[in-house]
């Protein structure tokens, strides 16, 4: 043997290979467990209340939790063999020292809370973890309140923050259970104070309204009264231990924001409500509100924010693009939503039957006007406050000039109508609710493309029915200036042209040359001041509509070669240079006459 041992071996240069053996540990920690449980080697005895000892290692269990690590190297337990934990009950110690032992935690409804409490107590990370993630995925309404407070009890912030989000989500629902009734006044009004609570106040048979009334104020005022769930969560808090809560009612009614519903609730369901009847101070709250509805009938741009009528922010609003489209077979027009992401129509509200304004307009992507008509000289304009909880068409101050295929742009605060009839302009300034002329075009114009780009106007292509001629000339109008320029031509004629704006480059889409329907595109910036082609559509189409959103150009409807109503939703990435024709058809209507881009307020979203 020694003369094998002392035999010297010759290798090829190599490097040395490391070896990791993956069920080691595995194995010596079943050891260990063995050793524990038959009281092995164990040089630690954990005794709880109930007088049940737990017998374990001080070197394992100071490798896996940093309570024990304190107890046994820096206090005076070092060199005992025996400690007291009254802290914690037998059982679930039992459990979390088999945990640190084997890496396995079964966590119940049953021992989840007593479960991440002693984790948190004895610092064991990972249990705490699973047991926050096993509370997150069980929350509901009926639980949700008394979660976040165990959460913001143990210090759990990702627990405590995710409970918030959920409860204030999921408002409405909450309210219903007796959590809620058991809250405090303190979490009452911190609940009902914040400005990111979704309570879009109406009930479904108000969005049903929405989606089949002719929606005018003047009909079906009835229809427009609300439930307005916060009042009604507080009136419910106070009413159920009465004697007691009734002196925080003023307190709580503050944060009602009563201005944000109709007045006919108002009136009809606050006003005779025996709590506020019976105490002065909410009267001047109730007064302030309808204050509110007059003013805003009277200024319908005045934005009035205190702490009555200041709208809640949802997080980050959903963008949608609103479309008005027309059916032929109800001679009515509607106001529609397309969801990018679920690529799915859905209508919101109808028009009265036989009006069908040719153009929409978005001031702060909450006031939108409804301009024109589709087939008539009009001077008509409407406007539609989105932010409302009761939302109704209001008849804005005429156009000056009645006008048919014009074109609308808004600039800053104010709506520009450009063209149509004549080679006229004017503008609505929404300061002092006032229409006036601005400088005219060099020609008449019609059926022409209108786009803003870096603070200018710019009318693109169109019919110039003085000529009997489908234009290629683009013009540029400066508001500060009150002047109109020309511009580089495109390389086509085109009349009815889609216009999307997208990162500072103005496309012009589709059309007609006075020969055929185009597929062709062109796109325009400032910086060269020319035209250049880029990828065709998959489809020829005339009078499309475009919107731009989240870095892509969409482009909807239109007529094709033989004057075919498209269905069709084709969408544009200018990073790849491609169209993409949707998969989903738009079948919500005959025509689509105008599209825009908004912030899609909470109580138009459907169930």
């Amino acid at each position: 043997m020694d003369a094998v041992q002392k035999e010297v071996l010759t290798f090829k240069r190599c490097e040395p290979k490391k070896c990791i053996n993956a069920s080691h540990m595995v194995g010596v920690f079943e050891i260990l467990q063995s050793l524990r449980k038959d009281e092995v080697l164990c040089d630690i005895r954990i005794e709880t209340n109930d007088g049940t000892i737990i017998f374990g290692h001080k070197v394992v269990l100071v490798s896996a939790s940093p309570y024990f690590r304190a107890v046994f190297i820096s206090f005076e337990e070092t060199n005992k063999d025996l400690i007291l934990i009254s802290e914690l009950d037998s059982p679930v110690l039992q459990l979390l020292v088999n945990y640190i032992y084997t890496g396995e935690i079964m966590v119940t409804e049953e021992n989840v809370k007593v479960l991440l409490s002693a984790a948190n107590f004895l610092q064991l990370d990972y249990v705490k973890s699973v047991c926050v993630e096993f509370l997150q995925s069980q929350l509901n309404p009926s639980n949700c309140l008394g979660i976040k407070a165990f959460a913001d009890l143990h210090n759990c912030t990702e627990l405590f923050s995710s409970s918030e989000a959920y409860i204030k989500k999921q408002f409405l629902e909450i309210v219903k259970y007796d959590e809620f009734l058991s809250l405090t006044s303190v979490e009452v009004i911190k609940l009902i104070s914040a400005d990111n609570l979704f309570v879009p106040l109406e009930e479904k048979a108000l969005c049903s309204f929405y989606q089949c009334s002719q929606f005018y104020k003047a009909s079906h005022s009835s229809l427009l009264i609300s439930k307005n769930k916060v009042f009604e969560c507080v009136t419910n808090w106070v009413k159920h231990k009465l004697e007691c809560r009734n002196i925080f009612l003023p307190e709580l009614m503050v944060h009602v924001r009563l201005s944000l519903v109709s007045k006919q609730f108002i009136l009809e369901k606050v006003v005779d409500e025996p709590l506020i009847k019976n105490s002065p101070k909410c009267k001047d709250y109730v007064s302030e509100a309808l204050y509110f509805h007059l003013y805003k009938s009277v200024h319908p741009f005045t934005n009035l924010q205190t702490i009555w009528n200041k709208p809640r922010q949802f997080g980050d609003l959903q963008k949608a693009i609103l479309v008005l489209g027309w059916s032929g077979s109800m001679k009515k027009s509607s106001l529609n939503w397309y969801d990018i992401e679920t690529d799915k129509w859905q209508c919101v509200l109808s028009m009265r039957e036989g009006c069908r304004p040719s153009h929409l307009a978005s001031i702060a992507e909450q006031f939108i006007f409804a301009v024109g008509s589709y087939k008539s000289k009009s001077h008509s304009v409407q406007m539609l406050d989105l932010s409302s909880q009761t939302p109704y068409w209001v008849r804005m101050p005429d156009m000056l000039v009645g006008r048919t295929h014009f074109r609308v742009c808004v600039l800053g605060n104010c709506v520009y109508v450009v063209g149509g009839s004549s080679n006229s302009a004017e503008v609505f300034d929404v300061s002092i609710e006032e229409w006036r002329m601005v400088s005219s075009m060099s020609a008449t114009r019609s059926n022409f493309g209108i786009g803003v780009l870096n603070n200018l106007i710019y009318v693109v292509g169109g019919y110039d029915g003085s000529s009997c001629q489908h234009c290629k000339s683009v013009e540029c109008y400066d508001p500060s200036l009150d002047t109109w320029i020309l511009v580089a031509e495109m390389s086509r004629c085109r009349s009815s042209v889609g216009i999307g704006i997208l990162d500072g480059v103005m496309y012009a889409i589709g059309g007609n040359n006075g020969s055929t329907y185009l597929k062709s595109v062109e796109a325009y910036t400032s910086n060269t001041g020319v035209w250049t082609t880029i990828a065709d559509m998959n489809l020829e189409r005339y009078n499309p509509v475009v919107v731009a959103l989240d870095g892509l150009l969409y482009v909807m409807g239109g007529l094709d070669k033989v004057k075919n109503i498209l269905d069709s939703v084709e969408m544009y990435n200018p990073s790849i240079d491609t169209w993409k024709l949707m998969e989903n058809t738009i079948n919500f209507t005959d025509e689509m006459d105008a599209a825009i881009v908004v912030d899609r307020p909470p109580h138009f979203v459907s169930d």
